[in-house]
């Protein structure tokens, strides 16, 4: 199961990055600065069975909560 999660945690960083034209190692510092993994980690079970952007959102929503400026 930890596998899963961290091939996930990998998409939707991708995810993140390409929605906010971001590379990728911008959008993991991101995420990563503002508790993101960590959200996507511990919501897993429903973020994932959401739609790719609702996805995204939730991040963005989240990190933006915690002080980060994209949203």
């Amino acid at each position: 199961m930890v596998s899963v999660k961290i091939e996930y945690i990998i998409m939707l960083v991708k995810l993140f990055a390409r929605h906010y034209g971001l590379t990728f190692l911008q959008a993991y510092h991101y995420i990563s600065q503002y508790g993101g993994v960590e959200y996507a980690e511990r919501h897993y079970n429903v973020l994932h069975t959401l739609p790719f952007n609702d996805q995204v959102e939730g991040l963005a929503t989240y990190c933006h909560r915690k002080g980060g400026a994209l949203i």
